[in-house]
């Protein structure tokens, strides 16, 4: 949150549940997301932020680069902040994506990730929601260098989290998702591990959370 500022891009916004938290700290939001199936869950939840500059798009980013696209403009140099929660694991090129990203951002903006870390722990449940792979700390590191990105900060998240995902995808090799499972550990686990979280950082974690900048010099 503290990285929110300005005209802010968010690309794979789903329904708009991060959006929803970050929506009073920006400018401007634009909210990517390619999947037509969620479109009107996410129009209808944007008309609850209390952003009223909320522009939802239905588009993947390779389409819009560059461009005016839905009365929306993507020019270079031309958001201040580039979100994305989950969504690069599922990008055969993610440093091209990330490059994209790179473009778009005016100098000194910022990248905020969220990605699935630990490659050990891909089993089942990745498969089942077409990740193409997890990282490492290093892997997603050398991702956003190569991207032309300064890391910031870059960190694992949700320990607690490790040893769920490992007995569902790699040794019970669960192959749906349980609602009831993933409703007690929202409820009991994330924040207990949110706590901990916020007195250490931990070593390791199902997550890894990185904000990086473009260099400011032009």
């Amino acid at each position: 949150l503290p990285s929110v500022r300005g005209r802010v891009l968010e690309v794979g916004a789903g329904v708009g549940s991060i959006a929803r938290r970050y929506a009073h700290a920006a400018a401007e939001m634009v909210l990517l997301e390619p999947a037509r199936n969620l479109m009107p869950a996410l129009r209808e939840n944007v008309r609850s932020f209390s952003n009223a500059k909320v522009k939802v798009i239905d588009a993947m980013l390779a389409d819009v680069v560059g461009k005016s696209y839905g009365g929306c403009d993507f020019a270079e140099g031309s958001f201040d902040v580039a979100i994305m929660v989950n969504v690069l694991e599922h990008v055969e090129d993610d440093v091209g994506l990330l490059r994209s990203l790179h473009t778009l951002l005016r100098p000194g903006g910022t990248l905020v990730l969220f990605v699935p870390a630990l490659t050990w722990l891909f089993g089942s449940l990745d498969r089942l929601v077409h990740h193409k792979r997890r990282y490492t700390y290093e892997t997603l590191a050398a991702a956003i260098r190569g991207a032309g990105f300064a890391i910031e900060e870059h960190r694992y998240f949700d320990i607690l989290g490790i040893l769920p995902w490992f007995v569902a995808g790699r040794v019970i090799r669960q192959q749906a998702f349980s609602a009831g499972a993933a409703g007690l550990y929202d409820r009991f686990a994330v924040p207990v591990g949110a706590f901990l979280e916020g007195v250490v950082t931990p070593p390791v974690g199902k997550n890894l959370l990185s904000i990086a900048r473009k260099s400011d010099r032009t």
